[in-house]
């Protein structure tokens, strides 16, 4: 069984490249006045650090 760090790890790393998606659609849109309201570059920024930090932790065994 997983701890809850892997877990939480394996969340953020789904979150972070949802993000990295979800950004890079956004970069390509036809029409730039729809701009949406989503702050992805901060949400893929704080998911990846969480993800390192959960992966750290788990690995380490606490």
């Amino acid at each position: 069984m997983h701890s809850i760090w892997a877990q939480l790890a394996i969340a953020m790393s789904a979150l972070a490249g949802t993000a990295a998606i979800a950004d890079s659609r956004r970069m390509r849109r036809r029409n730039f006045d729809r701009v949406g309201f989503m702050p992805w570059p901060l949400i893929l920024i704080v998911s990846a650090v969480i993800a390192v930090f959960a992966t750290a932790i788990a690995l380490k065994g606490y």
